[in-house]
């Protein structure tokens, strides 16, 4: 949703050995996905090729672009909701309650001006922890699946080094805001970035004031990237209201200039 940019780089004076592993990058759902592994016996190239056949697959079902997508079916009524994929139901179910538990500031069926359902605020991060796990069926403990910038990283990059996350500035495109240590879990942003002020507050209708971006760290992908988008949405409340999520915390940086931290995010600060 954001701009996280990840990358291992050892800090001044660190030894810059790592593990042999390889990567592998492929534009999905409009963006770059790229897979870093970094495990000495990696895992098949037909379990890899897996990964990223069920990628094409969710975009396949879940783009708001592609007119034969289940979901523009869907919207275009061409279908009832009952007569959807699993997978489709499954998300849309995952969308209501996240309205529910934001007071409607995730809201995937209202917040278009043509009232087609779009779930594209949850589904990505949804399709990325299901890759993790998927790599993890095959094998694969440490490695960093980047998502256009939204991050899930388990183990090392090298021994005894956990990955480095970076948090680039919404306003200055050269500079880091922020940079994570993470050694498991995912982390996501919201902001003002390439797609300006897209996301808008759904009770005032208009875009919120306070943020110019808002990070979610936490352990899993479906929700850290749900949640950025509501609590970006929120404002100023945002990042209070992230934390009152067990095991997840948010890093906003606000319209003045300053970076605001929650306890569970400011413990993984680099």
């Amino acid at each position: 949703m954001g701009d996280v940019l990840a990358a291992w780089r050892p800090a001044a004076g660190e030894p810059r050995a790592r593990r042999a592993g390889s990567l592998r990058v492929e534009h999905i759902m409009g963006t770059a996905i790229g897979i870093d592994m970094r495990d000495e016996r990696g895992i098949s190239p037909d379990a890899l090729d897996g990964i990223f056949d069920w990628l094409r697959g969710v975009d396949a079902t879940f783009s708001p672009f592609r007119e034969a997508s289940e979901v523009c079916r869907l919207g275009r009524g061409e279908l009832r909701e009952e007569e959807c994929s699993p997978r489709l139901r499954h998300v849309l179910a995952l969308c209501d309650d996240l309205c529910r538990t934001s007071g409607g500031y995730f809201d995937a069926r209202h917040h278009r001006s043509d009232g087609a359902v779009d779930p594209t605020g949850l589904v990505k991060g949804w399709s990325i922890d299901e890759a993790a796990a998927m790599l993890e069926d095959a094998g694969a403990r440490n490695y960093c699946i980047n998502a256009g910038g939204d991050v899930v990283a388990s183990g090392e990059p090298a021994p005894g080094r956990p990955w480095r996350v970076g948090v680039r500035h919404p306003r200055e495109r050269d500079r880091v805001a922020a940079v994570l240590s993470l050694r498991g879990g995912a982390v996501a942003t919201s902001g003002e970035y390439e797609r300006g002020r897209h996301i808008v507050d759904p009770h005032g209708h208009r875009p919120p004031s306070g943020l110019l971006s808002l990070t979610v760290t936490g352990p899993s992908m479906t929700y850290a990237d749900a949640y950025a988008t509501a609590a970006f949405a929120m404002g100023r409340d945002g990042p209070a209201w992230v934390a009152s999520h067990p095991g997840y915390g948010a890093c906003a940086i606000t319209d003045a200039g300053r970076i605001v931290w929650t306890p569970e995010a400011y413990r993984l600060r680099a």
